[in-house]
C-alpha cells in the first residue's frame, strides 16, 4: 500500500463522490443480509404451522390455520423480493459512484504521467525506450484503475458485509458463530502467504509486458529496414519467444490464482457442514430454533462471495500496487536541468566560453573548453568530422543539456538564469534527424505556431524550395503525409522542417545539417531565400558541406570537440589545414 498511497489526493479530490459510495456499499449490503433474518422467521412459522396443523388434525380450523399460513408464507416472499430490489438499487448507485471516479482518476493520472514526460529534459528520453514510457501510461494505469474502482469497491463490500454477517451470527449464538468461523484464520494465513507471490509475479508481468511493446513499436519504427535487409522471419522469431516469456509469467499467476479459489470454496463449505452439527447440538439442547441453522446456513454461503473477492481484491491490489511501483518510479524523476526564472527578449548576441560536456551515459567527451561569439544579425558556420561535437554544441545552446563547464550567454544573460520555454520558442531550429508528425503539410509546418496562418505556411514553405513540391500534391498543403513523413522523401522532409522553424520568424536560427539530402541546385535556392530571411537575424549554420556555409560571417572547424581553426572562408583557406583538406576533396567529389 506504500506505493498505492500515492493516489490519495486523487481519493481527496473526489471525496464527495466516494463518501456517498462507501455509504451505497453499507446500504446494499445491509438489505443483503436481512432475507437471512426473514427466512429464518419463515423457517420457524413454517415448523409451528406444521405442528399446529398436525394438533388440529380432523377440526374445522385445520383450513383456516392452511390459509393463514400460506398467507404468511407469501408475505414473507414478497419481503424477500422487496430487500433484494433495494439491495439492487444501492447497488446501482454504488457502482455509479465509485466505478465512474476509477475513470475520472484514471483520465488525471494519465494526464499528470503525460504532462510529466514534457518536463522532464532529453537526457531521461535518451536513458528510456518509449515502448515502456508507453506502457507506464497505457497499461500500468490500467492495472492502477482496477484497484481505484472495482478493487476498492468490493474490498469495502467484503469488509462491510463480512462485519454484518459475524456480528449477526454472534448476535444469534457465540458457540455455533465461532466453530462456524474456525476456517478463517487459516484462510487469513494462506492470502499472506499468496500476496507475496501475487505481487513478485505481477511485476514480472509488467516487466515483460513493456519489453514487448518497446520491441514491437522498434519493429513498426525500422519496418523498412526489417524489409529491405529481408529479417520478418528473424523479427518474429524473436516476438515469438517475447511473447512465451509474457505468456509463461501470466500463466504463472494464473496457476496461483487456480489454486487459491477452489481452496477458499472447500473452507467456506467445511464451515457449512460445522455449522450443520454444532447447529443440531444447539437445537437439541433448545438454545437455538431450526431457523436458525436455515440462517447461519445462508451467512455462511453469504460470507463465500467475501472470501473468494478477498482473493481476487488482492490480485487486483497486487498488481496495482506493482504497476503503480513502475508509475511513481517516473513520477519521481526530475529533470537535470533545472529552469530559469527570468524572461527576456533576444537580440541574437551569444557568447560561448569555456564549454565542456561529457555525455553522462556513456562518458564520451563531446566538447572540451569551445568559446566563440556572434553579434546579432551575424552568421556562424560551424564544420567538421563526424563525432566532431557539432550536433552537440546546438543541443546545448537550446538548452537540451546543460554544460559540465563554460558558459553560454545570451545578449548578457546566462542561460542557466532563462526559462527555457522563453528561451526556446524565440529559436527556429531544423535537427539532423527529421521529425514530422502524421498530420497535414499545413500543420507540421505550422506546428511552433498558435494557430495555423496559411499565408505564413506558403511563404515558409516557397522559403524552403519545398512549395512546388506540395502543390503537386493532390490536397496541397491538406495532404496527410503517415507517420513520421513517411510518404515525403528525405529532401522534401528536411525542407519541410526548413519551413517550420522559419514560420515562427525567430530571433536566432540554428540548421543543423539540414541540406544534406538536397541536391545542388535545390541547395542553392534555399541559401538564396534564407540570405533575406537572415538579415538582422543571428543565425548557426552546421554542415558537411563546404558550398553550405562559405558565405557565413564567421566558420569554426571542430574535430574530436575542440576548435582546431576559425575565421572566414578566405582566410581558413589561407591557412591550408584541416578546412582546406576539406575543401579540395569535396571540389574533387563534386568534379
Amino acid at each position: 500500500m506504500k506505493e498505492l498511497a500515492y493516489l490519495n489526493k486523487y481519493f481527496y479530490k473526489y471525496r464527495w463522490q466516494v463518501i456517498p459510495g462507501i455509504l451505497f456499499v453499507i446500504a446494499s449490503n445491509y438489505f443483503g443480509i436481512l432475507p437471512a433474518k426473514v427466512i429464518r422467521e419463515a423457517f420457524d412459522l413454517v415448523k409451528e404451522n406444521i405442528d399446529l396443523y398436525r394438533l388440529y388434525d380432523g377440526f374445522d380450523k385445520q383450513n383456516l390455520i392452511y390459509q393463514v399460513f400460506g398467507s404468511s408464507l407469501l408475505f414473507f416472499g414478497l419481503v424477500v423480493l422487496a430487500l433484494s430490489l433495494l439491495r439492487g438499487v444501492f447497488l446501482f448507485f454504488m457502482r455509479q459512484t465509485l466505478i465512474l471516479t476509477s475513470r475520472h482518476i484514471e483520465y488525471d493520472l494519465k494526464n499528470e504521467i503525460y504532462n510529466h514526460y514534457q518536463v522532464l529534459d532529453f537526457a531521461f528520453f535518451r536513458k528510456n525506450n518509449t515502448g515502456d514510457m508507453m506502457n507506464r501510461a497505457t497499461e500500468d494505469v490500467n492495472q492502477v484503475r482496477n484497484y481505484l474502482g472495482p478493487a476498492i469497491m468490493y474490498a469495502i463490500n467484503t469488509v462491510v458485509l463480512s462485519l454484518m454477517i459475524i456480528y449477526a451470527m454472534y448476535d444469534v449464538n457465540a458457540k455455533l458463530a465461532t466453530y462456524s468461523l474456525l476456517p478463517i484464520p487459516i484462510l487469513s494465513v494462506i492470502i499472506l502467504y499468496v500476496n507475496k507471490v501475487i505481487n513478485s509475479r505481477s511485476e514480472k508481468i509488467q516487466r515483460q509486458l513493456s519489453k514487448l511493446s518497446s520491441f514491437v513499436q522498434e519493429t513498426f519504427s525500422g519496418i523498412r529496414v526489417i524489409k529491405t535487409y529481408n529479417r520478418e522471419q528473424e523479427k518474429m522469431d524473436v516476438f515469438a519467444d517475447e511473447s512465451n516469456y509474457y505468456r509463461n509469467a501470466s500463466l504463472d499467476l494464473v496457476k496461483v490464482q487456480a489454486i487459491f479459489f477452489p481452496l477458499i470454496i472447500f473452507l467456506v463449505g467445511f464451515s457449512t457442514i460445522i455449522t450443520v452439527y454444532v447447529g443440531g447440538i444447539e437445537v437439541n439442547n433448545g438454545t437455538i430454533t431450526a431457523g436458525n441453522i436455515a440462517e447461519f446456513i445462508i451467512y455462511v454461503n453469504q460470507l463465500t462471495f467475501p472470501a473468494m473477492s478477498l482473493a481476487w481484491v488482492t490480485s487486483l491490489f497486487q498488481r496495482a500496487a506493482a504497476s503503480q511501483k513502475r508509475i511513481n518510479e517516473f513520477l519521481k524523476t526530475t529533470s537535470e536541468i533545472p529552469d530559469g526564472n527570468r524572461e527576456i527578449s533576444l537580440q541574437g548576441n551569444i557568447t560561448v566560453s569555456n564549454l565542456t560536456f561529457t555525455y553522462p551515459e556513456t562518458g564520451i567527451t563531446a566538447l572540451q573548453n569551445v568559446s566563440f561569439t556572434i553579434p546579432k544579425g551575424k552568421t556562424l558556420a560551424i564544420i567538421g568530422k563526424t563525432g566532431s561535437g557539432k550536433s552537440t554544441l546546438a543541443n546545448l545552446l537550446l538548452r537540451m543539456y546543460d554544460a559540465d563547464k563554460g558558459d553560454i550567454i545570451f545578449d548578457g544573460v546566462p542561460i542557466r538564469q532563462m526559462r527555457t520555454q522563453n528561451l526556446r520558442e524565440q529559436i527556429g531550429f531544423v535537427p539532423q534527424q527529421v521529425f514530422l508528425f502524421s498530420d497535414t503539410i499545413a500543420r507540421n509546418i505550422a506546428f511552433g505556431l498558435d494557430t495555423v496562418d496559411i499565408e505564413r505556411v506558403e511563404q515558409a514553405a516557397k522559403d524552403a524550395a519545398v512549395y512546388d513540391n506540395i502543390m503537386q500534391f493532390e490536397h496541397g498543403f491538406e495532404t496527410s503525409i503517415g507517420e513520421r513523413g513517411i510518404t515525403l522523401s528525405g529532401g522534401q522532409k528536411q525542407r519541410v522542417s526548413i519551413a517550420r522553424a522559419l514560420v515562427k520568424d525567430p530571433h536566432i536560427l540554428i540548421f543543423d545539417d539540414c541540406l544534406s539530402a538536397v541536391d545542388t541546385k535545390t541547395e542553392e535556392e534555399i541559401l538564396h531565400n534564407l540570405s533575406r530571411i537572415m538579415q538582422n537575424k543571428t543565425t548557426i549554420f552546421i554542415a558537411h558541406r563546404i558550398s553550405t556555409i562559405k558565405n557565413a560571417d564567421h566558420i569554426i572547424v571542430l574535430n574530436q570537440g575542440s576548435i582546431i581553426e576559425q575565421g572566414t572562408h578566405q582566410e581558413l583557406m589561407a591557412l591550408e589545414g584541416e578546412y582546406f583538406e576539406l575543401h579540395e576533396k569535396q571540389l574533387l567529389e563534386a568534379e
